[in-house]
């Protein structure tokens, strides 16, 4: 596989303080630079940066049926080592956290079985995460 760079990520929220607490206690994303206006994360080693923005009339999100299960698009999320998926669903699940989509695996005995989960920050940014059984089927067909 080859190597990847970090990706860097700005997204919304509408509340500065809420989503600190949603990534940093929560998700357990360390902080690094910030404003009054913005906070970036280490996002499992890649930039996300939370920009405070006016109120604005974002649209819920569109889904896309996947499975028998309705997918928020557009999401972003991370693909994590098969443990470190349990690890964080471990880590996660007691937190008031409401599942869009509860951890499920998809193609299970199929190239490219995987572990999935969806859920929301406060802004109803839509997250994904999820982890391959085998990594080199990332792109299986």
């Amino acid at each position: 596989m080859e190597k990847l760079s970090p990706f860097h990520l700005a997204i919304p929220v509408k509340n500065l303080e809420k989503a600190r607490r949603f990534y940093g206690e929560i998700l357990q994303l360390k902080e690094g630079r910030s404003s009054n206006h913005w906070t970036d994360y280490n996002f499992f080693g890649h930039q996300l940066v939370i920009h405070q923005t006016e109120e604005t009339t974002k649209k819920p999100a569109a889904k896309s049926r996947v499975d028998d299960k309705e997918v928020p698009i557009p999401h972003f999320g991370i693909v994590l080592d098969w443990e470190d998926f349990f690890t964080f669903y471990e880590a996660i699940k007691d937190k008031k956290i409401t599942f869009e989509i509860e951890p499920y695996i998809r193609f299970k005995g199929e190239a490219g079985e995987q572990a999935t989960m969806f859920f929301y920050d406060p802004s109803k940014n839509a997250l994904e995460f999820k982890a391959f059984k085998n990594p080199k089927q990332l792109f299986a067909k």
